[in-house]
């Protein structure tokens, strides 16, 4: 849309306020709100000031002033507000150069779209994420000084099996048996397809919704593959809806990569493809019906993953996932349909416009706009510099003996691991300008100061099991 189709657009449905809504640097959505009567066609240009000190990992007091550029392709009525609500993405800019901001994530997914044009390489990146997360009835958890405790609960866990319900039904998934059950076992199925309507009336092109394979509620949506910055804006929709509907049902859902013990966490898997002049470049006639840029593409994931994961898998949290010996897509290895890989080949259609790379490490407690951008860079890398990416392993790597295993490299074990990787390996995300010295610096920064130290100071309810009686 454009600035007078916005306004035709609030009109025809009855707005009274505008929402405008950005991403902050770790990936929660911002807004705040004004009246319709504020927004003109001036607005698109002259834009709403800020306090950008208050949003982490932005700005200092002493030059906190910011101004939020409403984006009118972003315009959407609010499925959830009681007054009719105008929402938009906006882009963040300095209110005295007009430059935009560095350390806002969508400028630097437009950057990394506008850096692949300027290779020549493709002119689109499709990106597909599935984001995985849990639907829970209750939680609680607090953390003190001289205390630390979580529950959760949900009428769908395996745990209460023996819980009087008056009466109990049963019906409840075990762990790890959660995959594709139907009603009853299956107890979201009606608020999932109310999730996945709701994307839809958004203007949001879904593929599907089931549950997961862990008890209590895992389940998984997927949207339709969009380019990246607008794959980005989506999946701040995904979360947001998903989040409200369940609340307004009486549950609450978690994008927390894992929030059980022995069961398994939520991951998201990334498909990726670059296409050019309308035709895609990754269909060819070498290993799994893939072409020699998208066999270079995964070299650059596998080379690059380690600093990848800063962005892809960026909580402590992400990395009690990430365990190697486990289900979870550790080994830095690419395969046609081995799901125990980093990067997948998806066999599931023959048509070559269906020919994708899917990368299996990351999860959904990322920043979209980042992580994206970030593996954007490092296909790029590969295709630029001819990166090989050896051998495909069609074995299942959870069956190699010892001395076959030793040889295949695994992802990070720890955030902290993963961000001292960034600062080794940062090159690739510099070039074009489409992550900078400062945005790379303040995100170890802030992961260091704001999670791993306060995680890491603190002791581990488990070790009051493990070590009290010493």
């Amino acid at each position: 849309m454009t600035p007078t189709e916005v306004l035709s657009f609030a009109k025809e449905k009855g707005a009274k306020v505008v929402d405008l809504r950005f991403v902050d640097f770790p990936s929660h959505w911002q807004h705040f709100t004004v009246p319709l009567s504020e927004l003109s066609e001036s607005s698109f240009e002259d834009g709403f000031g800020f306090d950008a000190s208050s949003i982490r990992g932005w700005q200092p007091i002493n030059a906190s002033d910011m101004l939020v550029i409403p984006d009118p392709a972003t315009a959407k009525m609010d499925p959830f507000y009681e007054v009719p609500t105008l929402v938009m993405i906006g882009n963040i800019v300095d209110p005295i150069t007009r430059e935009a901001y560095s350390r806002d994530p969508r400028y630097i997914a437009k950057k990394a779209e506008a850096f692949l044009k300027m290779t020549g390489i493709g002119d689109t990146a499709f990106f597909g994420p599935e984001a995985e997360f849990f639907i829970f009835d209750d939680i609680r958890f607090d953390s003190q000084k001289n205390s630390a405790f979580y529950i959760i609960d949900s009428e769908e866990a395996v745990w209460n099996t023996g819980r009087d319900e008056c009466p109990n039904l049963g019906y409840k998934p075990r762990h790890k048996e959660g995959y594709f059950p139907v009603p009853p076992t299956d107890k979201f199925q009606d608020l999932r397809t109310e999730m996945l309507l709701t994307l839809e009336e958004l203007g949001i092109d879904m593929e599907c919704q089931h549950h997961e394979v862990a008890t209590a509620g895992q389940s998984e949506i997927d949207m339709r593959f969009k380019p990246l910055t607008l794959m980005g804006d989506q999946l701040m929709w995904f979360k947001y809806v998903l989040k409200n509907v369940a609340y307004k049902n009486g549950h609450t859902v978690t994008f927390m990569p894992k929030p059980l013990f022995e069961d398994n966490g939520s991951g998201m898997h990334v498909h990726v493809s670059i296409w050019k002049d309308g035709n895609t470049l990754f269909a060819g006639d070498k290993y799994a019906g893939v072409s020699q840029e998208a066999l270079y593409a995964i070299g650059g994931i596998l080379k690059h993953c380690k600093a990848l994961c800063a962005f892809t898998n960026p909580t402590t949290n992400s990395y009690k996932r990430l365990v190697p010996g486990f289900e979870a897509p550790v080994n830095l290895a690419y395969s046609s349909r081995n799901r125990s890989a980093a990067v997948r080949i998806p066999m599931y259609s023959a048509s070559p416009k269906a020919k994708r790379i899917e990368f299996r490490t990351p999860d959904p407690s990322c920043n979209g706009y980042l992580a994206f951008s970030a593996i954007l860079m490092a296909v790029i890398d590969g295709i630029e510099n001819k990166i090989d990416p050896g051998d495909p392993l069609d074995k299942n790597i959870y069956d190699l003996p010892p001395e076959e295993l030793v040889h295949i490299p695994t992802a990070p074990g720890s955030l902290d691991e993963a961000l001292n990787a960034l600062k080794e390996d940062k090159e690739f995300l510099l070039k074009g300008g489409v992550f900078t010295q400062d945005v790379i610096d303040n995100w170890i920064e802030y992961k260091t100061k704001n999670e791993i130290n306060p995680v890491r100071l603190r002791p581990h309810p488990h070790e009051f099991m493990l070590y009290y009686d010493i």
